[in-house]
């Protein structure tokens, strides 16, 4: 999928300057294996980069002017490399690249200007890291016409930080980490808390992830999130922490009388998730994929029940996987992302790939009248970027 998206960028970049690109910059969008919603609060997420891709290719222009078209919306846009760009309205792509440029000249990094062209082939607002994945392929590009290398960690804190000014979305980590820093064949277990990795081979070849892409998305997901999260830091102070990594059942038990119900409820699924999370890394090392599948139906009904941020496409899903069970090459499943729609995950036997993809597709076509995107992955490496 990489050759894809950076070959379709390059074809683009032709088309709407005239020439060839001199530079080529891509990033991965991810999935999130387990570990949801844990990130905010200190916890572990366990992510991998996925072969789908966004690319930006672009050339000096002997301006001090950026010029960038996304192919996926038509639109061109244009910004001062001495200025800090003005926020576009909320919600506008063109705030991720903005963003990454914002930091770059605050570190006192100022680009050359350049014509540039995103094309990808990461499914936008599906919960797969459309944005950070932009925000990843932006700065390494940058990078380029900088003629300057940030630290990896200093590169996605940069990328972190655009996402929550420029974009106003109040993310983790977990998403630009992976997105830059991706390797082939391993999985990511992040603690967030230390922004520490673990890196975890997945070299099994007869094991793969299936990603089912329900083609909704429900407008409760930005709000709702908002107001978890809030439950979430308050039922932390009613505990006397400063995040619920620190808290366990027990003392979640001990203080439920003064606490809501919301804040029970997502406090319970952040408890209970870290915990999954740890134990699917000791699956994955050890081969485990029916306990790791395990821990993924536990995850989504926690997500369903407690934290509430499933629908019914991805119940769906999850149900249609488990129904199929180990008989037919399904280990696992589960919702991956922010929830009220986007993907669910299904962990399966690579030789029952194809027959799965298949029969999701026809059941979910049936019962929905929509087409769903399904696709395979295995993990893929991060963020790169080449001279032409």
């Amino acid at each position: 999928m990489s050759d894809i998206a950076e070959a379709q960028a390059c074809i683009a970049f032709r088309r709407a300057f005239g020439h060839s690109p001199r530079w080529l910059a891509s990033a991965p969008g991810r999935v999130n294996l387990i570990g949801e919603f844990t990130d905010f609060n200190g916890g572990f997420v366990l992510p991998m980069a996925i072969e789908q891709r966004t690319a930006i290719a672009a050339a000096a222009n002997q301006l001090d002017t950026i010029v960038i078209r996304s192919e996926a919306t038509g639109e061109t846009v244009s910004f001062d490399t001495h200025r800090l760009p003005a926020p576009d309205p909320k919600g506008r792509w063109s705030n991720y690249p903005k963003g990454v440029l914002a930091g770059f000249l605050g570190r006192g990094w100022v680009p050359q200007g350049f014509n540039a062209v995103i094309t990808s082939t990461v499914p936008m607002g599906a919960g797969l890291s459309s944005s950070a994945a932009l925000e990843s392929a932006m700065a390494l590009l940058l990078e380029r016409a900088c003629e300057t290398v940030l630290e990896p960690v200093s590169k996605a804190l940069l990328c972190q930080r655009a996402e929550h000014t420029y974009a106003q979305v109040p993310c983790g980590l977990m998403d630009q980490y992976i997105c830059l820093m991706g390797k082939p064949n391993a999985v990511l277990l992040l603690d967030c808390q230390s922004n520490t990795p673990t890196w975890i081979p997945w070299t099994d070849p007869d094991v793969t992830v299936v990603v089912v892409n329900t083609q909704v998305k429900h407008e409760l997901s930005n709000s709702e999130y908002a107001l978890r999260r809030a439950a979430c830091e308050r039922a932390a102070q009613d505990m006397g922490f400063s995040s619920l990594r620190e808290a366990d059942l027990d003392l979640l038990k001990a203080h439920e009388t003064d606490m809501e119900d919301r804040s029970i409820r997502c406090a319970r699924h952040i408890i209970t998730e870290n915990h999954r999370t740890r134990q699917a890394a000791v699956c994955i090392r050890e081969l485990d994929w029916g306990g790791l599948g395990s821990l993924m139906y536990d995850s989504h009904e926690s997500l369903r029940h407690d934290y509430q941020v499933s629908c019914r496409e991805l119940d769906f899903v999850v149900d249609l996987a488990r129904e199929m069970g180990a008989g037919e090459g399904v280990y696992g499943s589960r919702m991956t992302g922010g929830g009220f729609g986007g993907c669910a995950i299904v962990l399966v036997k690579s030789e029952a790939q194809p027959t799965v993809i298949r029969q999701i597709e026809g059941a979910y076509r049936r019962v929905f009248g929509i087409e769903p995107a399904v696709f395979a992955s295995r993990p893929c490496g991060g963020a790169a970027s080449r001279e032409l």
